[in-house]
């Protein structure tokens, strides 16, 4: 059993339909009245069904109040790290700090190409990940006056100016469901963000134990890196299967994936409002309670609290650990390393 301590995260999976272009719109306005956390939305740009995920989420942040949006996950081989860094820094000042970047190394190589992107292997496509991660990150360190120089095999900058800052430490979660991609989550993102449909029986559990063992070795502490969850459902007067019943039984299935599973984030891929509604307005704060009163009866420490090695050696250096952006402390050095 494995319970991070994560403050719990509910949020929505939507499809970018331009059948309707103002139904995603609508259906991202109900998860925030239903009382959710996060609006995400899936990234195909070779699909002609599909608006812009980006243009969506940029008029989806002008059109609420209070949710965070994101890609779920953004397709980096055609979108450039170096302009997308710029895109999610924009939009996190401009709505306040409610931007999320959800990041993917990509999958479907025919469209990407027919696109123009450029068809990888696999582990072509970790590397590319990894150099648009350092991109990404360099460009928001807005403390750093030195110009940003990243010259990798796929994702290169050669001097770039780096800024804007966004408004707020934004996070960035990757789809991922192979070791080496795990273990890259481990050192250098914020979180994990698989889709249970994916999955296997133990996937969670074994991804965790990549994740948790690896985050060690790269001196942190594995809450410090938030494990989410898409997932799909149904609510119904009996139980036909996992999240396949009444609201009853969504708690006690949910509860146990955070209790059990370490998953902090739940996000339902749903196109009802109605329910978007119910799982808003019944579920999640349901959840909630019950998950609340067994950490306070296990003694269960809040994710926030626990810092691994990296953290420590900058507390112990005279820096305020917690003002420091997890985005810099992920990268940061350890007295005496070069």
């Amino acid at each position: 059993m494995t319970d991070y301590g994560h403050d719990l995260v509910f949020g929505t999976f939507l499809t970018p339909t331009n059948r309707d272009p103002q139904q995603p719109v609508r259906l991202a306005q109900v998860s925030e009245a239903a009382g959710l956390d996060l609006v995400t939305f899936q990234d195909h740009p070779y699909q002609p069904g599909f608006l812009d995920t980006w243009t969506l989420l940029s008029w989806v942040a002008a059109q609420t109040e209070r949710v965070t949006v994101a890609g779920n996950v953004l397709n980096l081989p055609l979108r450039p790290p170096a302009v997308l860094a710029r895109a999610v820094a924009s939009l996190d000042l401009l709505s306040g700090g409610r931007a999320a970047l959800g990041l993917g190394a990509g999958g479907f190589w025919d469209p990407i190409v027919a696109m123009g992107g450029t068809r990888l292997t696999p582990g072509e496509s970790v590397d590319a990940l990894e150099e648009a991660l350092d991109i990404v990150r360099g460009l928001w360190d807005g403390r750093e006056r030195r110009a940003l120089r990243v010259e990798g095999a796929h994702h290169r900058v050669v001097g770039a100016k780096r800024g804007p800052e966004p408004a707020h430490d934004v996070p960035i979660w990757l789809g991922a469901l192979k070791p080496r991609m795990l273990r890259l989550i481990a050192r250098k993102a914020d979180g994990w963000l698989p889709s249970l449909a994916y999955l296997k029986d133990g996937d969670l559990q074994r991804g965790n134990a990549i994740i948790d063992e690896a985050a060690e070795e790269a001196g942190r502490h594995p809450a410090e890196i938030r494990r989410l969850l898409n997932v799909q459902g149904a609510v119904t007067a009996q139980p036909q299967g996992f999240l396949q019943g009444p609201v009853e039984q969504w708690v006690d299935e949910l509860a146990a994936l955070a209790l059990e599973d370490g998953v902090g984030t739940v996000i339902l891929a749903a196109d009802d409002p109605n329910l978007i509604q119910v799982y808003g307005q019944e579920v999640a704060p349901a959840v909630r309670e019950l998950v609340a009163r067994e950490r306070a009866s296990s003694g269960t420490a809040p994710a926030a609290t626990q810092r691994g090695a990296r953290a420590i050696a900058l507390r112990r250096a005279g820096i305020d650990y917690a003002a420091v952006p997890a985005a810099l402390a992920a990268s940061a050095v350890e007295p005496g390393d070069r």
